[in-house]
């Protein structure tokens, strides 16, 4: 029937699909004055104008200031109102919960951590998600109900079938059959629920190393190994969720590793995970072994081996990138990726010197051959990646102006 709201081709649509054109310019470009968005949308003056007072009366764009260094009189500069909508996102880990808020344009307002030690928790999760939560919020100066949508990502994933967290027992208190449940009861938004390294992964191919790349995979390993498969440009999550954990696969250089999900490992984690690189050192000589998680020890060590050019901590740094090489040989003979991306504090630690000896390796070891990069969104990926999933979403929701 013709002139309703979903009919391709109606005015309504057309202006719909203008509107959100020109917010979307807003948000990769910053303010832009009546003239310029004209130009980069195609339409004319009248058309932008009315499209501006639209958007602005709908309070999705405001004046922002006007543009100077120019003959004439200053243009009006529009951008979008940050205020129009806002998005949460949640890590969580074993040891503690960090939530953030972030306003419609991907500015972070408010971030909270709370510590959540121990392998019994103090309190139940749904409390420990709300507590997070609000954390943020208050530090956002908003209230709950302010928070369009909440994108949580923990360790494993939940089965689409039964509702339950799966490939992560090692977080206390997440493995109850009512708890998905539980917080849609307790939290007033819409929540999503996604693996910590897909989060990783959608970070970095809206703002880091893998932008403009659609086929890629994202390798993680800070206190787990894990990866990341995006197909075609999306998530490739299997049946169950399950896919991209690599710590499970079998490699050589390992005894197999049976019972795999009870033992919480398998021989990719044991062979090349976090725990691995300070008894490789201890066997190399090293003495000055850190402290601190496996995670932080990696880290420590595979920077201080980067910085030399011979000696244990060089053997220490090439043989580590032949146990990475080893696992990534298999994903990419399989998938045939264009990029690998290297991620998570293990990884990231020993830099370029790090990914070249990987590079090399992978080389000898596959017939694919992807270009491996470092990541570059290091400060807080996982939670990066939770607050961009729940913008996307928002955004096509509150951008959308054809109802």
């Amino acid at each position: 029937m013709a002139g309703t709201a979903g009919t391709p081709g109606t005015p309504r649509v057309l202006r719909a699909m203008n509107d959100r054109a020109a917010l979307d310019l807003l948000l990769e470009h910053g303010p832009l004055s009546r003239t310029r968005i004209g130009k980069l949308t195609g339409l004319s003056k009248p058309t932008a104008s009315q499209l501006l007072a639209r958007l602005e009366a709908a309070g999705l764009v405001r004046v922002t200031g006007t543009s100077e260094g120019r003959p004439g009189p200053n243009a009006q500069l529009y951008a979008v109102n940050p205020t129009a909508a806002y998005a949460a996102g949640l890590d969580v880990t074993p040891d503690r919960i960090r939530a953030a808020v972030a306003d419609i344009t991907g500015r972070t307002v408010g971030e909270y951590e709370l510590p959540t030690p121990g392998r019994r928790p103090a309190h139940p999760v749904g409390q420990q998600v709300t507590d997070a939560l609000d954390g943020a919020v208050k530090a956002a100066g908003l209230a709950r109900g302010d928070v369009h949508r909440l994108v949580i990502g923990t360790p494993g994933a939940f089965d689409p079938g039964t509702g339950r967290l799966r490939y992560a027992s090692h977080l206390p208190g997440w493995h109850s059959p009512t708890l998905l449940d539980e917080l849609a009861a307790a939290l007033p938004m819409p929540v999503e629920y996604e693996n910590d390294v897909n989060l990783v992964a959608i970070a970095e191919q809206r703002l880091g190393a893998a932008q403009g790349h659609a086929d890629f995979v994202l390798l993680w390993n800070e206190e787990g190994m894990g990866a990341a498969l995006v197909l075609g440009g999306r998530l490739h999550r299997g049946w169950t969720g399950g896919a991209g954990e690599v710590g499970f696969l079998p490699v050589p250089g390992t005894p197999l590793v049976r019972q795999v999900t009870k033992a919480n490992s398998g021989g990719y984690q044991e062979l090349a995970g976090s725990q691995a690189v300070p008894r490789l050192a201890r066997e190399l000589g090293i003495e000055d072994a850190p402290s601190g998680s496996h995670a932080e020890a990696a880290a420590e060590l595979l920077a201080r081996a980067a910085d030399h050019v011979s000696g244990p901590h060089r053997e220490l740094l090439a043989t580590y990138a032949t146990r990475l090489a080893t696992g990534l040989a298999s994903l990419v003979s399989v998938l045939d990726p264009e990029l690998v991306v290297l991620s998570g504090s293990a990884l990231t630690a020993g830099g370029e010197v790090l990914r070249a000896l990987v590079q090399a390796e992978l080389e000898e070891l596959a017939a694919a051959r992807p270009r491996l990069v470092v990541g570059d969104v290091r400060e807080h990926p996982v939670l990066r990646g939770a607050l961009e999933s729940a913008l996307v979403t928002t955004r096509d929701e509150v951008f959308d102006t054809s109802h």
